[in-house]
């Protein structure tokens, strides 16, 4: 089935999250009251909620997007490209950049979105908050009501499980044992708020982010048993 698909017709993603404000005394005592209680699980009782907070990116309620990274293929006269872009700023118009481009260019039925661990992470995390910062949900991301074979989406790490729905599998490790240059040759995803926050650096984030989506794209094209994409075939717009 994978071989069926069109490459052009994939939309590969990722995005970066951080916690909503910079300091745990930031949140007012009813929503610290509310992140104790989400994390009563993971803190097992051993850590404050405040000494927890620096992982509030990873929950929609609690955290934020500050990139959305997108590429996907072109072909043309027989010569392949990866174009890939980002989406950074404030929230609000991050979400809204991308929803245009969900509605504009892959908002057919035949698009369909990729990403690692996209299922239970990005695209939730996207929709969430487009729903609180007030942002129409595109038609990719609008899943009520349908059936889980209607759904427009590829994760490759559930690709990667073949049913076994006890695994989880990085993508750092996916891509070292299919023989795929690391993404993870700066920072990972628990320096992003650091890197945000502290050391004011966008970019870096947004190259980071790029480069999973490079990955992902990888990975999908060593499912497909076809050539690894290199260096001359990536474009940054």
């Amino acid at each position: 089935m994978l071989e069926k698909i069109r490459l052009e017709n994939v939309l590969f993603i990722d995005i970066e999250t951080v916690p909503e404000h910079e300091h745990y005394f930031q949140l007012d005592h009813e929503t610290q009251d509310l992140f104790a209680q989400k994390t009563a699980y993971q803190r097992k009782g051993e850590i404050e909620a405040e000494d927890f907070y620096d992982r509030a990116g990873i929950w929609a309620e609690f955290g934020k997007i500050v990139c959305i990274s997108a590429g996907f293929f072109t072909f043309r006269n027989d010569v392949r490209h990866f174009r890939v872009t980002s989406f950074f700023g404030e929230e609000e118009k991050i979400l809204r950049d991308f929803s245009n481009l969900l509605n504009n260019h892959f908002g057919q039925p035949q698009h369909i979105l990729c990403g690692h661990n996209a299922k239970e992470f990005d695209i939730p995390y996207i929709a969430r908050r487009m729903i609180i910062n007030g942002v129409p949900l595109p038609g990719k991301l609008n899943l009520f009501g349908k059936k889980p074979w209607e759904v427009p989406h590829l994760d490759t790490m559930e690709l990667w499980k073949f049913g076994d729905y006890k695994s989880f599998t990085s993508l750092k490790l996916l891509t070292k044992i299919l023989g795929i240059p690391s993404p993870k040759d700066d920072i990972d995803g628990s320096e992003v708020a650091h890197v945000y926050y502290i050391a004011k650096d966008i970019d870096r984030i947004v190259t980071y982010c790029e480069k999973d989506v490079v990955a992902t794209a990888q990975i999908l094209l060593r499912f497909r048993r076809e050539e690894l994409l290199v260096d001359d075939e990536v474009v940054h717009v």
